[in-house]
């Protein structure tokens, strides 16, 4: 059992690869330095994929994820590196990687970076009505 960071992105078959779905992921312990002056720098990311023939598997984006943990980048730089590494590993027909990084100097920022497979037109949203909850229910 690997418990060490590792840059390898392990994948898996798409068990449902005719059917565009959306894959929500959200990953509240990402670290890494500041190159500026080595202090560290948290994120949460959220990944928003519609995959191809290939998903990500947890384990290894754990593992990937942690192994930014020492390396010092710019906000810009490693979001969208993270994005390019995904990218590589899946050929998603569509990837979007949001960092939410904690504030730093009395600024947050937020990157967003998206990758869409050259060809690939998302089917149109439908928009169904909202219900309430019910009451012994929770929604």
């Amino acid at each position: 059992m690997t418990t060490q960071p590792s840059k390898t992105l392990e994948t898996f078959d798409n068990p449902q690869p005719g059917r565009d779905y959306h894959i929500h992921m959200e990953i509240p312990e990402f670290t890494c330095l500041c190159p500026k002056t080595g202090q560290p720098d948290f994120a949460t990311l959220i990944l928003d994929y519609i995959a191809d023939r290939k998903c990500v598997e947890l384990k290894s984006l754990k593992l990937y994820i942690w192994s930014f943990r020492n390396e010092g980048h710019f906000h810009e730089d490693v979001t969208n590196r993270v994005l390019d590494d995904l990218v590589a590993a899946t050929q998603p027909r569509f990837m979007r990687l949001t960092a939410k990084f904690y504030v730093r100097g009395g600024i947050f920022t937020n990157v967003v970076a998206e990758h869409r497979k050259p060809g690939w037109q998302p089917a149109p949203l439908v928009e169904l009505t909202q219900f309430q909850a019910q009451s012994n229910t929770r929604g």
